[in-house]
């Protein structure tokens, strides 16, 4: 039976963008689970979510359920499931004979690599979330725009950094990315993933986050360029040997 992934569409069709969507969708593909995909705008993820029983998944400032996606529906076992790490930790459990993304018990491991990781991507959100509006149908534009300013107390223009405070974050953002070379190169050379030449969790995280610059970016822009070049090509590598696992349905 075909798992259904929820996700928030791009007004470029067959265009999948969002980072921690594409987390669920590397792993299905990794994984080699038969599985189609919905779109959901952002202002319906919380309806949709309500509707179909999909538990929420944080809680907003005010104390509220935070709903989000990714999600997926398996009819197999007629199960919601929501949250990236809680997906793959369900089709680990589920279809134990398709390829691990935690091999070895390394869940508890590579869970806390994903909260290293994404600690270094702080001085990153501020210059990209104003170009993700650009990414997103009219609804989710105004949706992510309203809440995001929200959030951060401005307006989407006045977020982006500038003149020297824009060039130091953005050595900042290197400068964290470095630390997190400096972890896959202690995989000996052996491949350019973390455990070597098999694509595990830390793979699928650092890819999700990767591949969000290039699309929502570009692939000729100056940022992608930039962030291309870094750490002797490590983050195109990755994704380069992640694009077998690129497909969308």
């Amino acid at each position: 039976m075909t798992i259904i992934l929820y996700d928030i569409p791009s007004p470029r069709p067959g265009i999948a963008w969002n980072p921690n969507t594409w987390k669920t969708r590397y792993t299905l593909n990794i994984k080699g689970i038969p599985y189609k995909t919905e779109w959901v705008e952002y202002c319906d993820i919380e309806p949709l979510s309500k509707k179909l029983g999909i538990s929420p998944t944080s809680t907003k400032a005010d104390g509220s359920p935070l709903y989000t996606l990714p999600a997926i529906y398996d009819p197999s076992t007629k199960t919601y499931v929501a949250e990236s790490l809680v997906i793959a930790e369900y089709l680990e459990k589920t279809y134990p004979d398709s390829p691990p993304l935690f091999p070895h018990n390394s869940l508890g491991l590579q869970t806390a690599f994903t909260s290293a990781f994404t600690a270094n991507l702080n001085p990153l959100f501020e210059f990209i979330l104003p170009e993700v509006t650009l990414n997103l149908n009219p609804p989710s534009a105004e949706y992510f725009r309203r809440t995001r300013e929200i959030e951060f107390g401005k307006t989407m223009e006045e977020v982006l950094p500038k003149g020297e405070k824009g060039v130091a974050q953005w050595a900042e953002y290197k400068a964290g990315l470095g630390k997190v070379d400096a972890w896959y190169v202690k995989n000996g050379g052996k491949g350019p993933f973390l455990l070597g030449e098999t694509p595990s969790w830390a793979d699928v995280v650092v890819g999700g986050w990767t591949i969000w610059l290039r699309i929502v970016w570009g692939e000729d822009s100056r940022q992608w360029k930039d962030i291309k070049s870094w750490h002797g090509g490590r983050w195109n590598a990755i994704l380069d040997s992640l694009k077998k696992y690129e497909t969308i349905v």
